[in-house]
């Protein structure tokens, strides 16, 4: 596939898309299913990158996987798991940081794992260390090879307590992982409880695990001899349906997004109607729309579940280059999220960011020297330019600058934007956006 795309942007996108299955809950429950003796059935699953990494990365270790892709059904039968070679997970995995979670379930059925060198889109730290801590507290070996790290369970894994500094999405997704068939009772404090955590356990239960969550961020978890498979259908991609909502909004536009849904969605809902969004909810999905008029400005600050989700951020700064006045966006989530404006200044639009936190709480980044907060000044107008993906949300965002400025802009590395957002260029066609691949 061509890797350019030529947006000829000022076009208010107007139609109906559907979002499938969410992205950060699709990969980790096909990981899930390695954990079962029988085959797993998961449903509304989307046609992305990350998909086609697991399925690869699954395959290797001798699951069978048959994906319907037309009607997003994935069949994995892991009976005939085995280890793969160091060189093939390398190959297969490249920037994908998955390998990290087949650690807990092979090390169950196989008593071995193995990881390589990880990658991901560049906007953090996102340290292992928090991985490796947790798989040595259940009684794991870790040991650190020129090409990776190569993990064992000698003695099996057992229960353990663990709290987590910070309430790590990928390290609550380790410990459910390794827990449910771990020997006796494990307790992890500060844990995650993102909607997408919260259907992971759904699934672990349905294949015999026993997880209780309290309102106080702990989850326990009480270790299981054996688990079957699953049928299940996945939440849908709250992250996806937020960033064409904010294409509709930075392009004036009226987008119908099929498949959304309210519950995980209260927060960005709530800041795209004090932004001037509007939207109506009913039973398949959200249209969101400009309803004419400025946009305001508004004081926002990411935060893990129940609050305003990072991956929201990026696309809504687009938009917010259009309402009126300063907006203050404070990241507390992840400590370089703000690389993306860089792009967005070259088109015309007034961002500055500050290693201050602004217009919120102290958070863990402050006096750290990372630019984590940014002030909008809009509305500006946005001329098209030259413009280079630098990771999946922020590509997005791009691609929706493009959309919004007049003239034609060239959006290069656009193969990114295919590891989140199924069939992208056939939605912004059917949104009626003006692009070509040159």
């Amino acid at each position: 596939m061509n890797d350019v795309l030529y947006v000829n942007g000022g076009t208010p996108l107007h139609g109906e898309i559907t979002v499938r299955g969410a992205k950060n809950f699709v990969s980790k429950a096909m990981v899930a299913a390695l954990l079962g003796e029988g085959p797993s059935v998961l449903r509304n699953v989307p046609q992305i990158r990350d998909v086609g990494v697991v399925t690869g990365l699954l395959e290797l270790h001798g699951v069978s996987v048959t994906h319907d892709e037309a009607a997003g059904v994935l069949t994995l039968d892991p009976s005939n798991v085995e280890s793969a070679h160091v060189a093939d997970i390398d190959a297969h995995a490249g920037s994908s940081r998955i390998p990290i979670l087949f650690c807990g379930p092979l090390l169950h059925r196989l008593g071995e794992a193995f990881i390589p060198d990880l990658g991901g889109c560049r906007i953090g730290d996102r340290p292992i260390n928090y991985h490796l801590d947790i798989l040595r507290q259940f009684g794991a070996v870790v040991e650190k090879r020129a090409q990776g790290i190569e993990l064992r369970a000698p003695n099996g894994l057992h229960g353990t307590k663990i709290e987590l500094p910070y309430p790590s999405v990928g390290a609550t997704e380790q410990l459910l992982l390794t827990a449910v068939r771990a020997d006796g009772l494990t307790e992890l404090s500060n844990a995650a409880i993102e909607p997408e955590i919260m259907d992971l356990i759904n699934v672990l239960q349905k294949m015999g695990a026993i997880i209780s969550v309290d309102t106080d961020r702990v989850i326990r978890i009480e270790g299981v001899g054996r688990l079957g498979g699953y049928q299940h259908t996945a939440l849908s991609d709250r992250i996806e349906a937020a960033s064409w909502a904010s294409a509709a909004l930075a392009t004036r536009g009226d987008v119908y997004v099929r498949g959304a849904t309210q519950p995980e969605m209260t927060a960005f809902l709530n800041t795209f109607r004090k932004v001037g969004g509007e939207f109506e909810i009913d039973d398949d999905g959200i249209r969101f729309f400009h309803p004419g008029g400025d946009l305001r400005s508004i004081v926002l600050e990411t935060d893990v579940h129940p609050g305003f989700m990072t991956d929201w951020q990026q696309p809504l700064v687009v938009a917010l280059t259009q309402a009126t006045g300063l907006s203050i966006v404070h990241e507390t989530v992840y400590e370089n999220r703000f690389g993306f404006t860089d792009a967005l200044r070259g088109m015309g639009a007034t961002i500055q960011v500050y290693r201050e936190c602004l217009g919120g709480h102290p958070c863990r980044f402050g006096q750290r020297n990372f630019y984590h907060s940014a002030v909008i000044s809009g509305p500006t107008p946005l001329a098209a330019a030259d413009i280079e993906v630098p990771d999946l949300r922020g590509g997005f965002s791009h691609l929706i600058a493009a959309l919004a400025a007049k003239g034609t802009s060239a959006v290069r590395g656009i193969q990114l934007i295919d590891r989140g957002y199924e069939h992208f260029q056939d939605k912004l066609g059917a949104l009626g956006a003006e692009f070509s691949h040159g």
